[in-house]
């Protein structure tokens, strides 16, 4: 469940009184973000990127949600939720911060609606799930400050992922969990704010300050190829829309992934994920070889 406003606040750690935009304070740097301070203030607080509103949102969402596969994302989540719980000992719900929230997940709903856990949600523009309007460069929690942090297809759209791992790292507390999921083998997607992609060994590397609860692949080279396709017959008709509607039609595709073996996934995955939990010993460079878990 979202954490009441006075939760959020005892976590705040912001050297000036925020600005804010609507209901939603905004702790951003506008010296060092690609954030525009006039256009964030002026739409009051709107996406710079077209999310669609009302029926076609929802029917975007549900698209997606066919098209890509919410399996392991929902065990994950189960295992996260679940260690959180055990390990809380005290009647201070585990905060769980979701950078990058403004919409939920994509089998990331469980986070929302199980009453052990407090759900901390920012992102760089306003909406009904965050409780406030900030830059991933630099969270405004103090250090320790929450249980577990989860990151679901953000990391590519950050100028320096390497800078927001560790600010992750920074406010997690000791021993802290990392949920991860980020993009291989995927097309562009939100336009001017899509950086960056990574391998499964690439991700690794990424959160090597962390040790390894589990990670691999968030749909394999099935989904991968609803993806491309999608992007081919978005190119030859110039429709997005065109594109939508072809990996809606093959979202079949995805049901090969179960018959080719993880390691296989591994080297033409469509995204991978990383779980992991905060360490003050980084992985040595030496150690990268052995963490290949491809096919190769």
């Amino acid at each position: 469940m979202l954490a009441p406003a006075h939760r959020v606040d005892g976590l705040v750690d912001w050297p000036a009184e925020p600005e804010r935009v609507g209901r939603w304070p905004v702790y951003v740097d506008f010296d060092d973000s690609v954030l525009d301070r006039d256009h964030l203030m002026s739409s009051g607080g709107a996406s710079s990127i077209d999310r669609g509103k009302g029926l076609v949102a929802n029917v975007r969402r549900a698209v997606r949600r066919i098209v890509n596969p919410d399996t392991v994302t929902r065990r994950n989540v189960d295992v996260l939720v679940d260690a959180l719980h055990r390990e809380s000992g005290t009647s201070v719900l585990p905060v769980v911060l979701v950078v990058g929230g403004g919409e939920i997940g994509n089998g990331a709903d469980r986070l929302y609606t199980d009453p052990r856990v407090e759900v901390v949600a920012f992102d760089i523009y306003a909406g009904p799930n965050v409780q406030f309007v900030a830059d991933a460069h630099r969270i405004p929690f103090a250090d320790g400050s929450v249980d577990a942090v989860v990151v679901q297809a953000v990391l590519e759209h950050v100028l320096d992922p390497a800078r927001v791992v560790a600010e992750i790292h920074r406010v997690l507390r000791p021993d802290g969990i990392v949920y991860a999921e980020t993009p291989f083998l995927q097309q562009v997607h939100e336009a001017a704010y899509d950086f960056t992609r990574f391998t499964e060994s690439g991700h690794r590397w990424l959160f090597r300050e962390f040790s390894r609860m589990d990670s691999g692949v968030v749909g394999g080279p099935g989904v991968q190829l609803i993806w491309t396709l999608g992007a081919v017959v978005t190119g030859l008709t110039r429709s997005r829309t065109a594109g939508r509607l072809t990996r809606l039609a093959l979202f079949w595709l995805r049901f090969m992934d179960h018959v080719i073996p993880a390691s296989y996934q591994v080297d033409g995955a469509c995204g991978v994920y990383f779980m992991g939990r905060r360490s003050e010993a980084a992985l040595p460079a030496a150690e990268m070889p052995v963490q290949y878990r491809g096919a190769q």
